[in-house]
C-alpha cells in the first residue's frame, strides 16, 4: 500500500489540515494532531460526540502561525484569532456559537486522542472509503473522509486492506513499517465508531439508521481472513495503532507500507 494522504486535526473535532509529511512523536502521535481541544467547565472535551452544533462551525488552525480562522459555515464573515494573544477572545467566540462556555487547552507530546492507549495515527485505504460511500447511495469520497477522520490514507488493491494490520492476539500485534527506512507501528484494533459518522459533516444532519446499515454492510464485506473476533460489533472502521519502539521519525506522501510480522 502507498501513502497518498496525510491529515491532521489541529483542533480536536474541527477542520482537517492536509500535509505532505509529518513527524511521528515519541508517543506515537502525529505532531500537531489534536494538539488543541476545547473543554467545558468540568474539564470534559467539547467534541462532536457531545455537541452536534460543532458541524456548523468552521475552525481552521494554522500551527505554524498559531492562528485560528473561524466562521459559521455558509456565511462570508471570517474572524482570525492568535491562539496565544487572542485566546480569551477566541474562547468567547467559540462559547457564543457552541452555546456553552469553553476553554482552549493544548498538549504537544501526545495531543488529545480518543484512544489514549493507542495514540498512533488511524489508518484507512481510499478503496475502503469509496466502498462506504457506495453503501449510502454514492456519497463522495471527500465527505466520507470527513465523517471518519483518519490520519493516514493509503492506496490499496481492494477495499478493507487495512483490516489485515491487526490480529486476534492483543499481546503480539502485527508490526508494519511506513517508509524505507521508516517508522514501525503496531496494528491494534479496528476503531469503534461514535455518532459522528452518522452526521453530515457540514450540517450535522443525521442519516437515519446509519449505524445498523453500516454494520450490516461491514459484516457482509469483511474479508474472510480478517480477525473477526476483534468485532464485538461491526460498527468499526479504520485501524488504531501504536508506535512499536521509542523514538521519532517521519512519514511522507509516497511512502509504502510493509507488513513486518505475520498475523
Amino acid at each position: 500500500m502507498q501513502l497518498t494522504r496525510i491529515t491532521i486535526y489541529p483542533l480536536k473535532s474541527f477542520d482537517p489540515v492536509e500535509v505532505n509529511e509529518v513527524t511521528v512523536l515519541p508517543s506515537g502521535a502525529l505532531q500537531g494532531d489534536r494538539q488543541f481541544a476545547f473543554v467545558d467547565e468540568t474539564g470534559k472535551f467539547v467534541n462532536a460526540k457531545r455537541f452536534a452544533t460543532i458541524h456548523k462551525l468552521q475552525i481552521v488552525v494554522s500551527l505554524a502561525e498559531r492562528e485560528a480562522r473561524c466562521a459559521v459555515r455558509n456565511t462570508a464573515e471570517v474572524q482570525k484569532f492568535q491562539l496565544d494573544q487572542d485566546r480569551v477572545q477566541f474562547e468567547a467566540w467559540a462559547s457564543e456559537h457552541l452555546g456553552i462556555r469553553v476553554s482552549l487547552v493544548e498538549e504537544t507530546a501526545q495531543g488529545f486522542p480518543d484512544d489514549t492507549e493507542s495514540p498512533g495515527p488511524t489508518i484507512v485505504t481510499t478503496q475502503t472509503l469509496a466502498k462506504v460511500g457506495e453503501w449510502f447511495g454514492g456519497w463522495p469520497i471527500s465527505e466520507v473522509r470527513w465523517r471518519f477522520r483518519a490520519n493516514l490514507e493509503f492506496e490499496a488493491a481492494s477495499p478493507f486492506a487495512e483490516d489485515f494490520l491487526y490480529s486476534s492476539n492483543d499481546l503480539s500485534p502485527p508490526l508494519f513499517e511506513i517508509g524505507d527506512p521508516g517508522v514501525t507501528f503496531a496494528g491494534i484494533n479496528p476503531c469503534q465508531r461514535c455518532a459522528v459518522p452518522s452526521r453530515n459533516p457540514f450540517t450535522g444532519e443525521v442519516t437515519p439508521g446509519f449505524a445498523k446499515q453500516f454494520s450490516d454492510h461491514r459484516a457482509a464485506t469483511l474479508p474472510p481472513a480478517v480477525a473477526r473476533d476483534r468485532f464485538n460489533h461491526f460498527y468499526r472502521l479504520t485501524v488504531n495503532t501504536r508506535l512499536s519502539t521509542l523514538g521519532t521519525g517521519h512519514v511522507q506522501l509516497g511512502d509504502s507500507l510493509q507488513l513486518l510480522t505475520d498475523r
